[in-house]
């Protein structure tokens, strides 16, 4: 029995699309798993009485090497040291944008805590996105 060409390209695009839902399946379990440990320590120190945005600074600082590892190895299959660099840079974007919607929230009366969990759905896109198509670019699916 011969598969034509097109049954090949439609097989291989399922198997394609079959492989990035569970890529994103993996990045939505990794995520939960980041953004609580990133908001625990966001949280934490809050308590502490530190300023939102040195909270925020902190808190990216200490989820940069868990969240590396786990999204490196976990959703994208490479944890390769030689992309910490361009890891670090994402999570630098990622802080600007963070603090900046804090501060907006903020402005219109919405509390510190309140302001965090609001960030995380967009802060967790974002991050994804770019850790994709800029940090793990070449990295093996599972």
């Amino acid at each position: 029995m011969r598969v034509e060409p097109s049954e090949k390209r439609v097989a291989w695009r399922s198997a394609a699309g079959a492989v990035s839902r569970l890529e994103f399946v993996r990045f939505l379990f990794v995520g939960v798993l980041n953004s609580a440990f990133g908001y625990g320590c966001f949280a934490a120190l809050l308590f502490l009485g530190l300023h939102y945005a040195l909270a925020q600074l902190l808190a990216t600082v200490c989820g940069v090497l868990f969240n590396f590892m786990t999204t490196g190895r976990l959703v994208f299959g490479s944890a390769s040291p030689r992309l910490l660099g361009r890891f670090v840079l994402v999570y630098g974007v990622v802080y600007g944008c963070n603090v900046a919607g804090l501060a907006m929230l903020l402005h219109f009366g919405i509390g510190a805590y309140a302001a965090g969990a609001l960030m995380l759905v967009p802060m967790a896109v974002l991050s994804y996105l770019l850790s994709k198509f800029f940090v793990f670019t070449h990295a093996q699916t599972h």
